[in-house]
């Protein structure tokens, strides 16, 4: 529960943030249409609220404070989240308003070329995209749910299984050409291409193949989309999401480095996360529905998928 004690006005606030992002009060009373006095005023206020100086006055200038600069992180952090939401709820009143988190590659190869069937099924919802690589405190963030990869274990978060991924040792038709390789350990010879996120990938597909290695050396990279970019201009291997580069595989442009092995499969699943405070959100019941027939879909469809 909200204590209002804790809450100065908005316009206490919005004066504050304005000041410290000009460092003074004369600039901020010129954009938010008040006089100079005006604006002094509704600071003193709020530093008497505080019990603190937010800013060091000097002589005709203003400096913000240890204290100020910390405070106004954290204001202006809570009034882009009240700009964001009120902007949502203008541009979809009726229907409301989904962050999502996505990973990067997954979003851009298999989320975004299916979410105009999501949106035609739901014509009053509103999906904002950001971008996450890894697990972040629902509380911290201003994001309804987010697209997880891992395993099924994220605090304090409802979690929706949508599929797992096999991989596959990808290369440039050249890098092959050059290499020619034969068996798992063939690889060694070619430079090898890691994700920051799974920097034991190549480790655990040397075991699935009997190969002993201690660490695998080799450029690390910190996106599947780079790694695969990489790949195709010849700079090593890749172990990628097959699904993922379905296309580079179609045009040629990479090719399995071991075209007669099987790909291996993930112990790591993608999943939809949620913070469990926003379970009943319609929005998000909509999306977890429709995010989970879309995964089956495309397991049943067999297009790359694991």
């Amino acid at each position: 529960m909200l204590t209002r004690r804790f809450l100065p006005p908005m316009s206490l606030l919005c004066a504050f943030e304005a000041a410290a992002r000009h460092q003074s009060f004369t600039a901020a009373a010129a954009e938010l249409h008040l006089t100079q006095s005006a604006v002094s005023r509704q600071i003193r206020a709020l530093e008497e609220r505080l019990g603190a100086e937010l800013f060091v006055r000097e002589r005709q200038t203003v400096r913000l404070s240890p204290a100020g600069q910390t405070y106004v992180q954290e204001i202006r952090g809570a009034l882009v989240r009240i700009a964001n939401a009120t902007l949502g709820f203008h541009s979809n009143p009726q229907g409301g308003s989904l962050n999502l988190a996505i990973l990067p590659t997954f979003g851009t190869r298999w989320l975004a070329p299916r979410l105009p069937q999501f949106l035609a099924a739901h014509p009053g919802i509103t999906i904002h995209l950001t971008t996450q690589l890894s697990q972040f405190d629902f509380q911290l963030e201003n994001v309804d749910a987010a697209i997880h990869f891992g395993l099924p274990h994220w605090p304090g978060a409802g979690l929706e299984l949508l599929m797992g991924e096999a991989v596959v040792p990808a290369c440039s038709p050249g890098l092959l050409a050059q290499h020619g390789f034969v068996q798992p350990r063939d690889l060694l010879r070619a430079p090898l291409l890691h994700l920051a996120s799974r920097h034991d990938a190549w480790q655990r597909w040397m075991a699935r193949h009997d190969v002993a290695v201690g660490e695998v050396q080799g450029m690390v990279l910190d996106q599947f989309a780079t790694a695969a970019q990489a790949a195709m201009a010849g700079v090593g291997v890749a172990l990628l999401p097959r699904f993922l580069i379905a296309r580079e595989l179609q045009q040629g442009d990479l090719v399995p480095a071991l075209p007669q092995l099987p790909d291996m499969e993930s112990a790591e699943r993608y999943y939809l996360a949620w913070p469990t405070s926003r379970a009943d959100y319609p929005p998000l019941q909509a999306l977890r529905t429709w995010l989970k027939q879309a995964a089956q879909e495309f397991l049943q469809g067999g297009e790359g998928a694991p």
